[in-house]
């Protein structure tokens, strides 16, 4: 199997782990405090993370890699988690899902912008399609609005797409594992605390959905899914491979329909046949 292909095989499966994200986010928030989530999700994979890296004598980071790091941990151990803890408290899962859409189009910005990455014209013209495609199904459906959660959403996908491409690029370097370990790592001493002093009062009142949520984006979010994708990105290229994540708002919209039971409209298949297409279009003009 070549690079290129093992990296969009890479790429799609952490898509598929991080679909489940949101909606997992939504049904944490339901029952505990969203910084409560954001620094417990953090804390508990930082300790995995940091008994793989001693499990395996990783070798600690080159001090001029600790400022990529740090962006990187502040945009997807951070800045993703907690603003989009926060705006689940005013949106729905299903709404807020249709802003990832705009992830991919924010990847490949910061991808030739961080990565040096040049894309071909057609490359954007793709990818813009595809992100209109989302951004207009979303304008057709009956979400409940709220300007508060949509600026917060907006923000996560800015900090979240700057992560990604940063974290990408030291995966060449580290590897792909290796990143998000020591990104998780780096901000134990500030997300521990932080847990802790936001930890619930009375744990029994938490029903059963919340910690299953918690447990998700705990494990699979903040860990499992970055190992195959900053694989992924690392070697797909950050702009291509990013494009698959304009499916991950409508496999995150059933599981918000099937768990949540949250409302999915019929169109959106029709509109998941269009964005596979402008991912495949993507691809192809890739390089």
């Amino acid at each position: 199997m070549d690079k290129i292909t093992s990296g969009w095989i890479n790429g799609f499966i952490g898509v598929l782990i991080f679909s489940g994200s949101l909606p997992a986010t939504r049904a944490a928030v339901a029952g505990f405090d969203p910084i409560f989530v954001t620094g417990a999700r953090a804390t508990i994979a930082a300790a995995l993370a940091l008994a793989l890296l001693v499990a395996f004598r990783e070798k600690r980071p080159m001090r001029t890699d600790l400022g990529p790091l740090f962006v990187t941990a502040m945009g997807v151990v951070v800045g993703f988690p907690l603003l989009t803890a926060l705006a689940l408290r005013h949106i729905t899962s299903a709404h807020s899902i249709v802003f990832i859409g705009l992830l991919p189009l924010a990847t490949a910005i910061f991808g030739v912008l961080r990565g040096g990455e040049r894309m071909r014209p057609m490359f954007w013209l793709f990818s813009c399609a595809g992100s209109l495609l989302v951004a207009g199904f979303a304008l057709t459906q009956n979400f409940a609005a709220s300007l508060t959660g949509d600026l917060l959403m907006f923000a996560a996908i800015v900090v979240c797409g700057l992560g990604y491409a940063e974290g990408a690029q030291l995966s060449r370097k580290l590897g792909g594992w290796q990143v998000i370990c020591w990104a998780l790592v780096l901000s134990l001493p500030v997300m521990l605390p932080l847990t802790l002093y936001v930890f619930p009062s009375d744990l029994s009142i938490i029903k059963q959905p919340a910690w299953i949520g918690l447990f998700y984006v705990s494990l699979f979010s903040m860990l499992i899914g970055f190992i195959f994708w900053y694989r992924g990105l690392a070697q797909g290229g950050i702009a291509a491979v990013g494009q698959l994540q304009l499916l991950q708002p409508f496999f995150g919209l059933v599981l918000a329909a099937t768990l949540l039971h949250e409302s999915v409209s019929w169109p959106m298949i029709a509109v998941t046949v269009a964005v596979i297409l402008c991912v495949a279009g993507a691809k192809r003009f890739a390089k």
